[in-house]
């Protein structure tokens, strides 16, 4: 696991830890213990009992958790469609900014416009004869 994951799933249980019994024994068994064994035991995170959940201070790995374990366990059929719907948004602003962002189009617009600056920065460069080549081609004139 990375150290993210077992930082996110400290935050979920400790989160959990605030559930009621009623609504903490919805939550299958082997999720939890994922979560137990799979927690940074080291990494120290409290939550406020007083405070929004919403106002908390919540990783977005830990967030997409809580989630998913709403959306399984606690949400009616009514929560799951708009958490579908908001979810099925957010991913599709995602993908439009991804495409916004790597478009292809502009990428090389980018560079066509580098090119064409470099083109003007050059110039033709004047040839001029040394004044000894004037006279050694004067001399193969007259001896001609």
């Amino acid at each position: 696991m990375t150290n993210t994951y077992a930082k996110a799933y400290t935050e979920v249980l400790e989160i959990l830890s605030h559930l009621s019994e009623e609504d903490f024994v919805k939550i299958p068994t082997q999720k939890i213990k994922f979560y137990k064994d799979n927690m940074d035991k080291e990494y120290n995170y409290k939550i406020n009992p007083k405070i929004d959940l919403s106002e908390q201070n919540i990783s977005k790995e830990a967030n997409a958790i809580l989630i998913s374990l709403f959306r399984d366990y606690f949400a009616t059929e009514k929560q799951k469609s708009i958490l579908e719907s908001l979810l099925r948004q957010n991913q599709l602003k995602q993908e439009k900014e991804k495409i916004k962002k790597y478009n292809s189009d502009d990428l090389f617009k980018n560079r066509n416009s580098k090119v064409e600056k470099v083109e003007e920065a050059i110039t033709m460069v004047t040839y001029k004869e040394s004044f000894f080549t004037k006279i050694k081609n004067w001399f193969k004139r007259t001896l001609q």
